[in-house]
Order: C-alpha cells, then sequence, then structure tokens
C-alpha cells in the first residue's frame, strides 16, 4: 500500500514498473495460451457440412445485397428522370402535375396507356401531357382516379407543329407505331430537312408553344407528286417513360382550367 501511495504521488517508480510488465508478460501470455488454442482447435476442425452451409448462407446474403444495389439503381434512375420532369416543368408557363403509367391497353390497333390521376386530380378531356424529352399526347377519357391518355403516334392523332430552325408550320400525324409519325400535305418546294427539330405551334391551344414533338428523318421528294413524304421519330420516349406532366392552362385572368371548365 505504501508503494502504490508513493507511485500514485510521485513519477520515481516508473521505471520499475516497466521492468515488472516485462518481467511478467510471459505469465499473461501463459495464462491467455489455453483460450488460444481453443480458438485454433475450433477453426481447424469445423466439418465439411459446417463450411458449406455457411458458404451458402454467405451466398444468400450477397444476394440479398446485391437485389438492394439494384433497387438503389432502381430509384436513382427514377430521380433522374422525375429532375427531368421538374426540369422541363420549369420551361413552361402553366402549371403541371406529375402523373404515372400503370397501365397499356391492350388493344394493339390503339397507342393508349392509363395514367394514375384522375377527375379528382382536375384532370380534363384534351388535356396536353408531356414527357421530360417532349410532347407524348392528350387526355381522352377521366375517370375518379384514372384517366387515358392518348399517345401522339396514334393513328387518330395529330399535332400541330412547325420546324425550329425557320418556323415552317405542319401537322405531325400518328401511323399506329411508336416510334414515327408522319408530316402529309408539305409542298414539294418546302424547306424541311433530314434532322429538323419539330417542335408544337401552338395552334390550336392545345399543346404549350415550342415544345419538342418530333425530329425529322427522311424526306422523300417524289417528282410525280406534288408533295413531300416527310416522316419523324418522336422526340418522348414513348414506350419507356414512366412519368408524365400533366399540363394546365391559365387564361387571361390568371385561372387555371379546370375539367368543368374544360367540359364548358
Amino acid at each position: 500500500m505504501v508503494l502504490v501511495a508513493f507511485d500514485y504521488r510521485t513519477e520515481k517508480l516508473g521505471v520499475a514498473r516497466y521492468v515488472t510488465s516485462v518481467i511478467t508478460a510471459p505469465a499473461y501470455w501463459l495464462t491467455d495460451l489455453p483460450v488460444q488454442l481453443s480458438l485454433w482447435t475450433n477453426k481447424h476442425s469445423m466439418s465439411r457440412s459446417d463450411l458449406i452451409e455457411e458458404n451458402d448462407a454467405l451466398k444468400a446474403e450477397a444476394l440479398v445485397l446485391k437485389g438492394r444495389v439494384l433497387k438503389l439503381a432502381s430509384l436513382a434512375a427514377e430521380n433522374v428522370r422525375l429532375r427531368e420532369l421538374l426540369n422541363s416543368s420549369a420551361l413552361l408557363r402553366s402549371d403541371v402535375v406529375v402523373a404515372e403509367i400503370i397501365g397499356v391497353l391492350p388493344n394493339p390497333q390503339a397507342q393508349q396507356v392509363i395514367i394514375n390521376k384522375g377527375s379528382e386530380d382536375g384532370v380534363y378531356i384534351g388535356q396536353p401531357v408531356l414527357e421530360a424529352n417532349g410532347v407524348i399526347g392528350q387526355i381522352v377519357s377521366v375517370s375518379l382516379k384514372t384517366s387515358r391518355l392518348l399517345l401522339i403516334t396514334d393513328a387518330s392523332h395529330a399535332v400541330p407543329v412547325q420546324v425550329n430552325r425557320n418556323g415552317v408550320r405542319s401537322i405531325a400525324d400518328g401511323v399506329g407505331l411508336t416510334d414515327e409519325l408522319q408530316l402529309h400535305h408539305v409542298a414539294a418546294t418546302t424547306d424541311i430537312q433530314n434532322g429538323d427539330l419539330l417542335v408544337s405551334s401552338g395552334l390550336g391551344g392545345r399543346f404549350p408553344e415550342g415544345y419538342p414533338v418530333a425530329r425529322v428523318s427522311s424526306v422523300i421528294h417524289n417528282p410525280g407528286l406534288p408533295f413531300l413524304i416527310v416522316r419523324a421519330i418522336p422526340t418522348a420516349q414513348l414506350d419507356r417513360t414512366r412519368h408524365v406532366l400533366l399540363v394546365f392552362h391559365r387564361d387571361n385572368s390568371g385561372d387555371l382550367t379546370t375539367a368543368t371548365q374544360a367540359a364548358q
């Protein structure tokens, strides 16, 4: 007790404490040796069945972790698409609502999909719908919680467009294919070229002006015909997109267009 008190009060026993720790180190090692031998024996005496079971458990855990990584990748891609939609909506002078495509009409003759917004969200027939890369279509049927969206590639759909390069106006008609539009009655002298961007002209008041619709993919001039044969590829990813923008126009007084006003 005197030595303990003396060591607590002064530092003069530091050397003696160091020498004592060196001398007693083998005793600590011998005391811990049985435990180390037991661990070594258990580690090297595992049966083959135990190793197989542990390996299977690790494989299952790795599979679960890979699945979680894939889900995170899917969520990251979805976040990118949502950010693209938000950036697109910033270009519009109208209010927009994000909707999700939840179904595809089984009729192969109709280019239509179903979205998860309905009349309770203010959706109305004829409402324009956009995608991050361009015009995708318009609403043709509305129920309480869902609506039917007619794509611009449907054979019954047409969009007033203009060539972004020079302002030449035309009508882009659907032909029933998800990757093609056609411009009809384009005069043979019209200045239109491969690669020209077609944007919505705003004529008719249905679609917002200046939003991408398609890009010209081919221009065929048949000397025996008075019109050009013009084909274009939609800029919107009609067969891949999951989220769309419902556009609500504002009138001159600043009020939003509602379903009731649209019906009137």
